[in-house]
């Protein structure tokens, strides 16, 4: 059976004390790198059925300065993020 369509739901993302192009970039890497999990074609198989994950404890990630150390920890983020949603 084929997965034609995953669905992500983030309903609230809190950047407190980031620069606003801080923030942009820790974005753009989590969404960058939340696509290329999910269009993973080995992962699309076990995420078949539906599932919630209503937490993922991602444990300690540092914010290393500027927008540089913003999108690594997106980057991170997503991985991570993309780790704790396999069943």
């Amino acid at each position: 059976m084929g997965v034609s369509r995953i669905r992500l739901n983030i309903d609230r993302l809190v950047l407190n004390g980031l620069q606003p192009l801080e923030a942009k970039a820790l974005t753009g890497a989590l969404q960058a790198h939340l696509r290329q999990v999910l269009l993973d074609q080995t992962n699309r198989e076990q995420w078949a059925r539906p599932h919630r994950t209503p937490v993922l404890k991602l444990g300690r990630m540092p914010l290393e300065a500027g927008a540089g150390g913003a999108g690594k920890l997106g980057g991170q983020l997503g991985e991570a993020i993309g780790r704790g949603l396999k069943p």
